[in-house]
């Protein structure tokens, strides 16, 4: 279902890319992407008014504020974010950094360069008393090129270990994101956007695949079981297979281009926040608005599954 927001005062950005979704003391925050910093909006409830509060974090002489995510750790709240020089080429040199606040609601201030270029789509996440890094960067001599999902053990919120492992890699022709895209023949590929949740004794983690520009951008999903001391022990296993694509959020008659979502438990129910394209407003040819979204997920076993609603 497509989310509403509303501004008390000023203009609203047309869309909500990228939207992470955190609770912290009875509000809900959705975290979105924007060209001028990291947009931020606040509701009671995930299906309620969502009110715009403006940009929680941006930093002169930069643009292009890909995917935030948040995390609150020792008492203080910590932003990931990837953006890049005004005068950058955004493909090469988009980078992570880290901000932290006192509250969700920022304002943010900078506190690390986390990654160099290129590196996308942080998602942080404690495990047994460690913080870990899920992100996406790049693999030009891969069997498929392109972006891949990346884990790190970090030794503090602003400083990873470096010492990466591969989760989920490009399998399939429904993740090219460019054909011929440096050289003939050579087919770009991308999984992107990863976010990981558990519930019972499975581990799960939600990516995107293709061009988040087209709209055959898609959501697909990886599990992993097992304890381990270190996250980065799993095995991940595409669902159902590495050959065969079967999307948990594509799209359909009402919305296209849908993909880069985070996950939540509220209320009873595993939520997942998603951006999508109004097909009909796609057709009447207005702007491309990636547009915050929320349905339901369900659960049974390995197997996730999302009735999307208009």
């Amino acid at each position: 279902m497509k989310l509403h927001a509303f501004s008390r005062c000023g203009t609203i950005p047309p869309g909500q890319p990228d939207p992470f979704i955190f609770y912290d003391n009875g509000v809900y925050y959705i975290y979105a992407t924007h060209q001028d910093g990291v947009q931020l909006y606040r509701s009671q409830s995930i299906t309620g008014e969502w009110e715009y509060l403006g940009f929680c974090f941006a930093v002169e002489g930069c643009k292009n504020y890909w995917a935030p995510a948040v995390i609150r750790t020792a008492g203080k709240y910590y932003l990931y974010v990837s953006y890049t020089p005004e005068n950058g080429d955004t493909a090469k040199t988009e980078a992570m950094h880290v901000a932290v606040a006192d509250s969700p609601e920022g304002p943010f201030v900078f506190a690390a360069n986390l990654l160099p270029p290129f590196s996308i789509d942080a998602h942080v996440v404690e495990y047994k008393g460690s913080l870990y890094l899920f992100y996406s960067l790049d693999d030009e001599k891969a069997a498929r090129p392109g972006t891949y999902i990346a884990l790190d053990r970090m030794v503090s919120p602003t400083q990873v270990e470096g010492r990466p492992v591969r989760c989920v890699v490009p399998t399939l022709d429904e993740e090219i994101f460019c054909r011929d895209r440096y050289r003939k023949g050579e087919h770009w590929h991308t999984i992107e956007g990863a976010f990981y949740f558990r519930s019972g004794g499975t581990h799960y983690l939600t990516y995107s695949g293709s061009a988040y520009g087209r709209p055959t951008y898609f959501v697909g999903y990886a599990v992993a079981h097992g304890d381990p001391e270190d996250l980065r022990a799993l095995q991940w296993q595409k669902q159902p297979d590495e050959h065969t694509y079967a999307p948990l959020l594509c799209a359909n008659s009402f919305v296209e281009g849908t993909g880069h979502n985070s996950v939540i438990f509220a209320a009873g129910s595993w939520w997942i926040v998603y951006h999508g394209r109004d097909v009909n407003a796609q057709r009447s040819g207005t702007m491309d608005c990636r547009v915050m979204r929320a349905d339901r997920i369900q659960i049974d076993g390995d197997r996730l599954s999302v009735t999307m609603t208009p």
